[in-house]
């Protein structure tokens, strides 16, 4: 029971009268441009070497680094396990 060239057919004619074509046109740019943006950055993936780039001194771009003994902010509202001394 599988579906036959008719069965898409009529599927196709549903979707462009409910869709359009215009509307249909677009989504199909927007796909293809993510897929195109999504195979430019397997390739540069690819590229690099196995290092990260922290480890071999250089800057990510757009990555800002900051030193490795500056601790982190703590997010409002986190419970600790420190207990107040009461004396």
């Amino acid at each position: 029971m599988g579906l036959s060239v008719t069965h898409l057919l009529v599927v196709l004619v549903i979707v462009i009268v409910v869709f359009g074509t215009k509307r249909l046109r677009n989504i199909g740019a927007d796909l293809g441009g993510a897929i195109k943006g999504f195979r430019s950055a397997l390739k540069e993936g690819e590229g690099s070497d196995d290092k990260p780039a922290e480890d071999k001194g250089e800057a990510i771009e757009g990555e800002v680094s900051a030193p490795a003994h500056t601790p982190r902010p703590r997010p409002v509202g986190e419970v600790t396990s420190k207990k107040a001394d009461k004396d």
